[in-house]
């Protein structure tokens, strides 16, 4: 699998321990930034991991920052993207099977090597369950292609 991944400086440590891990499993690893712990903005990662993803130049997303939320935030403004802060390997577990995630981000202050290790390990193996599931996230393409996304009234 191609994965891209970044961090900013906060979770640069965090980042660079991750790819080793995808690399040893024999993924194909794009490492976007950042390549040291001097201060960074999150947001230029996030995009440049982001559109990795959304073009298919990758398969998956990684990115790593403080909360994760700011990755998150980032990551989530690039059309196609369907990023989460994962917090939990039943999270990460449902969030991959039902909303079909394809960037993962994560709080270097919340979680240490081995349990970043799990998530993103529950997040590669996981897979998308389509069904009832793919006519939800039609809605969300519709809504970042077209401004459309609302609910179709149904009469009783």
């Amino acid at each position: 699998m191609t994965i891209a991944i970044g961090a900013d400086h906060a979770g640069f440590v965090l980042k660079e321990q991750l790819r080793e891990v995808l690399e040893a499993a024999g993924h194909k690893v794009t490492d976007r930034g950042t390549h040291s712990g001097d201060a960074c903005d999150y947001p230029d990662f996030a995009f440049l991991v982001a559109d990795e993803v959304a073009s298919g130049r990758a398969e998956r997303g990684i990115l790593v920052c403080s909360t994760g939320a700011g990755m998150c935030i980032a990551a989530n403004k690039v059309p196609g993207i369907r990023a989460a802060v994962g917090v939990s390997a039943d999270q990460v577990r449902l969030t991959r099977a039902h909303n079909d995630l394809n960037l993962l981000t994560l709080g270097a202050r919340y979680l240490d090597f081995a349990e970043a290790r799990h998530l993103v390990e529950t997040f590669l193996s996981t897979s998308f369950d389509q069904g009832r599931h793919s006519r939800r996230l039609e809605k969300i393409a519709a809504r970042e292609r077209n401004g459309s996304g609302t609910l179709e009234e149904k009469s009783q």
